[in-house]
């Protein structure tokens, strides 16, 4: 009896201790730098005593993994935290399949040190419901310093400037703009070309407010001429190219220039390059910031160990050490407001102070092209114009009416 109750007794603890916190994760972070990144959380949450079972879906734009999400919720399974952002956090709640992580958000004071703005998106009709990771800069332009300065070219500061330098690339043999040609890489440029020549107010009635006049407009007519030239400084071999792909064609000087968010600076920094020295960043011609928050939503899940994993994943993620970590690797900067930019380079510097004057000033944008400023139907009908007027030879009068055609029936 005492030998079997003295198992009994081991039994139990055997089974406690494998029953602490679990997470299965679904993300779309699988490039070098993203990997690395996404490494940090793992070690914090499996330091914290938690089991980590990772789901990487590859595809940059995430497409693929909310395919293979939809498929674990309508087969009764979901993950337990999945990476998700912006309006597709407010989709996924209105059906039904959110945790509600409020008491760790209330907990760690959440709302005193995250930007109103960037709260908002983490929230479902007044409570938490996802966990911010970081804020991207989306309109970046980054360069491979010894070309430009081979070929006597400065960081450009107007989109005439950009296509001078293209020109003279192009005459010295150089492919000006390493691009994947895939539709959210597309978007991206768009949107940065949106910005740079309307404005913050023309980008907010264009791709947030969807104004029918702003989409028709001359200056909208300008963004698709622009994108044509664009379309012409790219290598013959971009189709289906990853972003990550595009940004090794920088860093081994196959390439001047990329245009994409500051996640391709982790790319850079994990491959041992220096901004400054190996590569130059600047915004895209124009004024304003286009944010793109990281972040993870939490499903329904059944299990106190599952419960659990959710628990200590919002209070990691949202932590002033993985804050810190987490976007030194990654390339972008904390959300948290009060975590040292010390340990930063001077592009994530640049990014911090450039954020909180557009805060200020009223050009601290969503980004439409990363899934921040419209839901799924909307962005997709303006990104599906972007990409066939890129790939073929449709003037601009026509993409102008194409695009507000498809925005009207997408509504």
């Amino acid at each position: 009896m005492t030998a079997l109750a003295a198992i009994s007794v081991f039994s139990l603890n055997a089974v406690a201790a494998s029953a602490g916190p679990q997470a299965e994760v679904l993300h779309w972070w699988t490039s070098g730098g993203e990997a690395k990144s996404v490494a940090v959380l793992q070690q914090q949450f499996a330091g914290r005593g938690g089991a980590w079972t990772d789901m990487p879906v590859a595809g940059g734009g995430g497409d693929a993994a909310m395919t293979a999400l939809r498929a674990r919720v309508l087969a009764g399974n979901a993950p337990t935290a999945v990476q998700l952002k912006g309006p597709a956090i407010q989709e996924w709640y209105e059906e039904g399949v959110l945790a509600d992580i409020s008491s760790v958000a209330e907990a760690q004071h959440w709302a005193d040190v995250l930007p109103a703005s960037i709260a908002g998106h983490m929230k479902c009709d007044g409570h938490w419901c996802a966990a911010p990771v970081n804020v991207h800069r989306v309109d970046w332009i980054w360069a491979n310093a010894d070309i430009l300065k081979q070929n006597g070219i400065e960081m450009p500061t107007t989109w005439d400037e950009f296509n001078a330098a293209a020109d003279k690339l192009k005459a010295a043999g150089i492919t000006p703009l390493a691009h994947g040609g895939q539709s959210w890489q597309d978007a991206t440029v768009f949107e940065t070309v949106v910005l740079g020549l309307g404005g913050a107010e023309f980008y907010k009635k264009a791709l947030v407010d969807l104004d029918h006049d702003a989409l028709t407009s001359d200056t909208m007519k300008a963004v698709f001429d622009q994108m044509r030239k664009l379309r012409g400084d790219v290598d013959a071999n971009f189709s289906g190219r990853d972003w990550n792909l595009a940004t090794a064609m920088v860093m081994n000087g196959e390439a001047a220039f990329q245009i994409m968010g500051d996640w391709a600076k982790g790319e850079f920094l994990a491959a041992g390059k220096e901004p400054g020295k190996d590569f130059l960043c600047r915004s895209t011609p124009g004024n304003g910031y286009l944010y793109n928050v990281d972040s993870f939503a939490m499903f329904n899940v059944e299990g106190d160990d599952k419960k659990a994993g959710q628990d200590l994943l919002a209070e990691l993620i949202v932590g002033p050490s993985f804050q810190e970590t987490f976007n030194l690797n990654k390339g972008s900067i904390p959300v948290r407001s009060d975590v040292s930019l010390d340990k930063f380079d001077s592009c994530a510097k640049t990014s911090a102070a450039d954020m909180a004057s557009s805060s200020a000033d009223g050009s601290l944008l969503p980004s439409y092209a990363h899934g921040m400023a419209l839901r799924g139907a909307q962005a997709g009908a303006i990104t599906d114009v972007v990409t066939a007027h890129f790939n073929s030879d449709m003037s601009s009068d026509e993409a102008v009416q194409m695009l507000a055609d498809a925005v009207a029936n997408s509504m």
